[in-house]
């Protein structure tokens, strides 16, 4: 089942805003994904919706639109090569900036479940952590 973001007339859907912090520098872009449940998290083409943006050092502010209501997670990368993909060590320790919804202590591929949080129908603010 997809969820529409930005639809017209969803009867309960709020603006989402996606603060990301400690942004390192200008090179490249973000990439902020928006994901519904567990078989499609961190799979940038089953995603919800994407954003993306361009880097500048300090914080940047990514929006979605109207978001209906309920469970979802998010994972956000600085792609700092600008090739729209999370480069990793071996194919799995990430080389370039990263943040997750909750922030969770990962070893190993990030859960939905860890990620997951609430949107509101009156829609919310999350801020994410880049770690590099």
């Amino acid at each position: 089942m997809a969820v529409v973001i930005g639809g017209v007339g969803s009867a309960r859907a709020g603006d989402l805003t996606v603060i990301l912090d400690g942004v390192a520098h200008d090179q490249g872009g973000l990439r902020v994904g928006l994901y519904d449940r567990a078989e499609s998290f961190r799979k940038e083409d089953r995603a919800v919706a994407i954003r993306t943006a361009a880097a500048s050092p300090g914080q940047a502010s990514i929006g979605f639109g109207q978001v209906p209501a309920g469970r979802y997670a998010i994972m956000a990368y600085h792609d700092e090569d600008g090739d729209g993909g999370l480069d990793r060590f071996m194919g799995m320790i990430p080389t370039e900036g990263y943040a997750l919804s909750n922030d969770p202590e990962v070893s190993g591929p990030p859960a939905f479940d860890e990620c997951a949080f609430d949107i509101p129908a009156e829609g919310r603010a999350i801020t994410l952590k880049l770690r590099y």
